[in-house]
């Protein structure tokens, strides 16, 4: 298996099973519609909805972690996840990730629109609902166009190399921490 420090990043189909992918994308629909309080106006001033560390989300990156153990040979501590509904004119700047995000998996949940690419590099992907890509967040940068339907829900799941050099940054600690 070539590791993913060579690769970079790996598309994972179905790494949400249908059952998987339908509960969620109905919880989050739900959450969004009900949603009153957690939007995302500093990344890109189009109200979307965000949620850091969901307890359902937290159950995902927990559940799947063997799963990208195995396509990435890399042994991973789970540090957060988030989830976000991005809605018309979002966008996703370019960028690399921070130190707790070291090995990051996006996974599409659905949209009204298919086909909205996510590029790692210079590389154009599109993902499915139910796929996912893990990727060197510190490494890779990453981005989206801004969006033209109406809606399109992600879960971002987000890991460290357990013998890495941010292995310190488990659960979504800050550099200042040492436990």
């Amino acid at each position: 298996m070539v590791s993913l420090t060579k690769l970079k990043y790996k598309v994972i189909k179905n790494l949400l099973n249908e059952n998987e992918l339908n509960l969620i994308k109905e919880y989050c629909i739900n959450k969004h519609k009900t949603n009153f309080d957690s939007f995302d106006l500093v990344q890109n001033n189009c109200g979307d909805t965000f949620f850091y560390k969901d307890p359902l989300m937290e159950v995902i990156l927990k559940n799947k972690k063997e799963i990208l153990e195995k396509e990435t040979n890399i042994k991973l501590l789970e540090t957060y996840s988030f989830w976000r509904c991005y809605t018309f004119g979002a966008e996703l700047t370019k960028h690399k990730d921070r130190p707790s995000c070291e090995i990051s998996v996006t996974v599409s949940l659905g949209s009204d629109k298919e086909g909205w690419p996510i590029f790692m590099g210079e590389d154009k992907l599109i993902l499915k609902p139910g796929d996912g890509v893990i990727y060197n967040g510190c490494e890779v940068e990453h981005w989206r166009e801004p969006y033209d339907g109406d809606y399109h829900i992600q879960v971002f799941l987000h890991y460290v190399d357990k013998d890495g050099p941010y292995a310190k940054f488990k659960g979504d600690k800050h550099e200042h921490n040492t436990e």
